[in-house]
């Protein structure tokens, strides 16, 4: 009988088995549900071809994404304590971070690269919401300080994209110091007179939108981005008021000015590139007339319709 188990079965299964195929070639659209091929969701990055859904992209794919060509390179962060209250519900907070470590691409939820948008030097910070929930503890808050740091050393732009969903509650207080702290990297940054953007991405809220997230000098978001900072039902239950559909949405924001442009994802590259351009152009894009010039050529001109 274990001949027939061992040997003669498996020989049969194998002939008649159908191939195994994997189960994420096709992803279905949260909004409209509408069916993608995996190749086709990749080379529109993540967008849905459909109904124009966002979807959520990794941090590696964001850094491709915005800077020129896909080049860049990637800095180490400064190491920071592990689990410096002890911290401990239904998991230990250090089994949660090996867990998240374990899947991610980078230690966590921030990720830190320098290299050149529109042609300009460029420093990008962009967190990865796969990192439990994208939540901002030490690390992400010494991430923040060393790219100010390096915009500042390289005379470069800097743009940080946030995907969040506030504090990291494993942290306590030491999470929430991260508020000040990045707050007052940025200030070094506006002080020496650098270009700093942010790209609002879905979701940005709690302890992240109320600090670095909304000091940017352009706010750009991506379409259909929720961004605030407490959560819908907890403003409802407050002011005991129903709110409108798109409540918290980029396209909400940006009608009532706290969105400086909502720019779809395959444009990013292109639209920071001018934007980088405008404000650190030293000289004209384009020839310059005098004034004594141009108001002959414009006589000229004047006369010479006289005599025709």
């Amino acid at each position: 009988m274990s001949w027939l188990t061992e040997f003669v079965r498996p020989k049969i299964q194998k002939l008649v088995r159908r191939p195994d195929v994997p189960e994420n070639l096709w992803h279905k659209c949260k909004s409209c549900e509408q069916m993608i091929f995996h190749r086709d969701l990749a080379k529109n990055n993540h967008v849905c071809q459909h109904c124009g859904h966002h979807m959520r992209i990794s941090a590696k794919d964001r850094l491709e994404l915005l800077f020129d060509g896909g080049q860049y390179q990637t800095i180490e962060l400064p190491n920071v304590p592990v689990d410096p209250l002890k911290f401990r519900d239904q998991k230990k907070y250090t089994d949660r971070l090996k867990a998240a470590q374990a899947k991610a691409t980078f230690k966590d939820a921030l990720a830190v690269a320098h290299g050149e948008v529109g042609g300009h030097p460029t420093v990008i910070a962009v967190f990865d919401f796969s990192f439990m929930g994208g939540s901002m503890g030490i690390a992400v808050g010494e991430g923040i300080v060393a790219a100010a740091e390096l915009a500042t050393v390289q005379d470069a732009a800097l743009i940080i994209v946030p995907a969040s969903g506030g504090a990291r509650m494993q942290e306590g207080i030491l999470s929430l110091m991260q508020m000040a702290r990045t707050t007052a990297a940025i200030e070094k940054v506006k002080e020496k007179g650098l270009p700093y953007f942010v790209l609002l991405t879905d979701p940005t809220t709690g302890g992240v939108s109320a600090s670095f997230a909304m000091l940017g000098d352009i706010q750009v978001a991506e379409p259909g981005a929720q961004i605030g900072f407490a959560g819908r039902r907890v403003i409802e239950s407050t002011i005991r008021e129903k709110l409108p559909d798109d409540f918290q949405t980029a396209e909400y924001l940006l009608e009532h000015g706290m969105v400086d442009m909502v720019v779809p994802r395959n444009e990013l590259n292109a639209t920071f590139g001018r934007l980088i351009d405008m404000i650190r152009r030293t000289k004209p894009g384009a020839s310059i007339v005098p004034i004594k010039d141009a108001k002959a050529k414009t006589s000229k001109s004047k006369t010479s319709n006289a005599d025709k």
